[in-house]
């Protein structure tokens, strides 16, 4: 029963790690998406996934 909890819980936990690892997005962007993982569910790691980053970086 605790291999199922815990096996649970880190995928849940693996799309924040994702994000975090992530080189897409930085600070603020990050932190977006990262509570949006946690607030609206797993779609927002899918929509992740496919648009980020919103903001494309000046060079």
């Amino acid at each position: 029963m605790l291999v199922v909890i815990a096996a649970t819980g880190f995928l849940w936990v693996l799309p924040i790690l994702i994000i975090i690892s992530s080189n897409k997005t930085t600070g603020g962007e990050k932190l977006a998406w990262v509570l949006a993982v946690l607030f609206i569910s797993w779609f927002a790691w899918i929509f992740y996934m496919l648009l980020a980053p919103i903001k494309t970086k000046n060079e």
